[in-house]
């Protein structure tokens, strides 16, 4: 067999080479540091829990007396926003401690395993 090495050879290019050198380097790293946005997404997350905590005593019939300590207590109808506050750290207690126990599962399962 004779292989003919003038021939043309194929090149698979989806550009055909007409991208520019900076068009080539946009996608090069810049050094600098991607932003952080984690305090938005608490922020976000924090406010959503406010308003689901407000829609929640919102939809209560009843009006429900809430005694802190026996000299404080709240009136689910005369305070209000106070009773939202309540619910909204009930709300954000449960979620944190949701979120702690399983940290605290992953490093223990992490030392175990």
């Amino acid at each position: 067999m004779d292989v003919d090495s003038e021939a043309k050879k194929v090149i698979w290019s989806l550009q055909n080479n007409v991208r520019s050198e900076e068009e080539r380097n946009v996608f090069k790293p810049t050094g600098k540091k991607p932003k952080s946005n984690t305090l938005k997404y608490v922020l976000v997350v924090l406010t959503g829990l406010l308003a689901i905590s407000f829609v929640m005593a919102q939809f209560q019939k009843t009006a429900v007396d809430v005694c802190i300590v026996s000299d404080f207590c709240i009136n689910s109808e005369q305070d209000a926003l106070l009773y939202v506050l309540y619910v909204f750290i009930n709300v954000v207690l449960v979620v944190f401690g949701i979120y702690f126990a399983y940290r605290i599962g992953k490093y223990l399962a992490g030392r175990l395993m």
